[in-house]
């Protein structure tokens, strides 16, 4: 039974691979190709059901196949199979067929539409691979693809200025999520000394002698699972990045925001939970959380005047109840709540337009202000001062940018002195090194000991320059490319199992995408000789081949799932060691910032209104 676990990944591969050969023109056929694909996995979700359920439910693990292997570890392909993912396979499948046979109607003679098909295919792919992941390694090969497709699907009206700006920002915090639970990943590769499974992961012996073997180490990860999950679902204090992500198409944001990829943090902890269980401090953070994410998200959907908005911190508020549900042990109940937000959440974000053009109407003829109340007592003061709070969103946007971004953009900023002279300098120093590095007989004991955390530290500054640059583009992607160069030598110095085999596979995904993103910027650059950060360019509407291009580039840049650098990033992460705390914290930083940057390079060139005025004047907003 375990071997058919492979085909509800195969099924929606199967579909956007057809459908991205269908040309553009050709809607029905588009359409018709993912509605086709969506029933037949609905379907066969069904029959499988029925036959897992006659067969008494039964746990299903299946190794797939392996990427990789090392002595102590191994990325490979796993699925996995029980009532946690019957429910989400099924609510997704559900929920996906839907917004498809909508959208066919609504995304209707958009110069979009083949383009919104193949994404919503592209993230329903990453939602199964994660509902079906039986590791941590597959989980986050989903978990990668959904960050894609949020960027995409939210800058979707791509000529407009808040869609693309959204949508970097909203990448942005998806990005913490990322590093956490990549930290998450690395110390459990340091404390299992292997590539656990979920179904390991629920042999409650096993998971004891663990945590009893390892002292405060599993606090750390459960911590990391825990943001992770807060920042997937929107909670506090990361609750801002989900209105904003409602720029994209209404069924988008149904689909992602308000039924599926939201939910993803409750499925993380759900999926954990055996893991951290019995940590009282774990347990204690998830049900306070719950709470006031609870409390202040509702008290902001009240007196939101977009209808979009409302949903969102409704959504965000009964997450917040899931929260305290998983951390209760109440798992059924929050399987049950789940279901019942998503589907509630689709109808009311389908229907919103309607319902706003009802109320519009009854607001202009049926309108009744409110009495007066004393405003001068406690309690209104209060009540008053709650509601600015609410109105304003808590400052939740304004304190992120403060404390997360402005910190890294001021340590950017104190290294202008790195003109496109002295980084030439430096970085051929590093080659020269990293060449001397491969082909020595002996390494002198200090290079071993001071120039892992010396190149570490080299790689977060260059990450941190290209993070501020606003001149040229092309400088930016060069400091990027030194950045992770830097980042791979660090660990290379440091752990002399990293040899030149697992370098070569890190490495050759990310030059070969460097290499293609150089000649896209140099073949734009020879177009309009302008390739500066400081604006919004929108290149896509003249060349669009080369706007694909550089996407493509830019994923590969940032590890995209299934390429050499994504199976490397793995194993570079691996082979730092646990004690190594500066090393991990340069390396988590650079990684952070070095995605935003990358994606910020792509939005500014070939995202935005077109600098050419015979193009039509977009609206800011969607």
């Amino acid at each position: 039974m375990s071997e058919l676990l492979q085909l509800f990944i195969w099924i929606p591969f199967v579909g956007l691979l057809v459908g991205f050969f269908v040309p553009s023109k050709n809607e029905r056929i588009i359409s018709g190709i993912a509605i086709a694909n969506l029933s037949v996995y609905l379907l066969g979700l069904v029959a499988f059901l029925v036959y897992w359920t006659l067969n008494d439910f039964p746990v299903l693990d299946r190794k797939h196949i392996v990427l990789f292997e090392t002595d102590n570890m191994a990325f490979f392909i796993d699925y996995y199979f029980d009532k946690l993912t019957a429910v989400f396979s099924v609510v997704g499948a559900f929920v996906a067929l839907l917004v498809n046979i909508f959208s066919r109607y609504y995304i209707h003679r958009d110069e979009g539409f083949k383009r919104f098909f193949s994404t919503i295919m592209l993230f329903f792919l990453g939602y199964n691979i994660m509902v079906f992941s039986g590791n941590f390694e597959t989980f986050f090969v989903g978990w990668e693809i959904l960050g894609i497709c949020s960027f995409l699907l939210i800058a979707f009206y791509r000529d407009r200025y808040l869609p693309v700006k959204n949508s970097l920002k909203v990448i942005s915090i998806y990005r913490v999520g990322d590093i956490c639970l990549m930290l998450a990943m690395w110390m459990s590769h340091h404390l299992w000394h292997q590539n656990i499974t979920f179904l390991k992961l629920n042999d409650a012996n096993l998971v004891t002698e663990h945590l009893q073997a390892n002292g405060g180490y599993p606090v750390f990860i459960a911590a990391m699972f825990l943001i992770a999950a807060a920042v997937k679902s929107a909670q506090l204090p990361f609750s801002s990045w989900l209105p904003r992500a409602m720029e994209g198409p209404t069924t988008s944001s149904a689909i992602f925001y308000g039924s599926l990829s939201v939910h993803l943090g409750v499925f993380l902890l759900l999926r954990t939970y055996p893991y951290w269980e019995s940590m009282a401090a774990i347990k204690t953070s998830v049900i306070v959380l719950g709470i006031v994410t609870s409390l202040v998200a509702n008290g902001i959907a009240r007196v939101q005047s977009s209808v979009k908005v409302q949903i969102a911190y409704s959504s965000i508020a009964q997450i917040g109840l899931m929260f305290i549900e998983v951390g209760l042990d109440f798992h059924i109940l929050a399987l049950v709540h789940f279901a019942g937000n998503a589907f509630l959440r689709t109808y009311q974000l389908l229907v919103s337009p309607s319902v706003m053009s009802y109320l519009i109407h009854n607001m202009v003829f049926n309108f009744v202000p409110k009495n007066q109340s004393n405003v001068n007592s406690i309690y209104g003061k209060l009540k008053n001062s709650i509601y600015m709070l609410s109105i304003k969103e808590w400052n939740l946007d304004f304190l992120l940018q403060k404390f997360l971004w402005n910190p890294f953009k001021w340590a950017g900023r104190q290294l202008n002195f790195l003109t496109s002279r002295t980084f030439a300098f430096l970085f051929v120093t590093i080659i020269i090194v990293l060449l001397y590095f491969y082909f020595s007989p002996e390494i002198p004991e200090v290079i071993v000991t001071f120039s892992p955390m010396l190149f570490s530290l080299f790689g977060l500054l260059f990450v941190l320059r290209a993070f501020v640059e606003k001149a040229n583009a092309l400088t930016a992607w060069s400091l990027l490319l030194a950045g992770q160069v830097c980042i791979t030598l660090s660990v290379a110095l440091l752990n002399p199992k990293f040899g030149l085999g697992q370098v070569s596979i890190y490495l050759s995904g990310i030059l070969l995408s460097s290499l293609l993103g150089y000649y896209v910027l140099l073949k734009i650059r020879k177009v309009d000789n302008d390739i500066s950060l400081n604006r919004f360019h929108g290149y896509v509407y003249e060349q669009p081949k080369l706007g694909f291009l550089f996407l493509l580039s830019c994923l590969g840049f940032v590890a995209l799932p299934l390429t050499p650098a994504f199976v490397g990033i793995d194993i570079l992460f691996s082979q730092i060691f646990k004690h190594e705390m500066g090393i991990i914290i340069c390396t988590s930083c650079s990684f952070l910032v070095m995605e935003i940057s990358v994606l910020r390079i792509y939005a500014r060139i070939f995202m935005g209104q077109s600098k050419r005025t015979d193009h039509a004047m977009a609206y800011r907003s969607s």
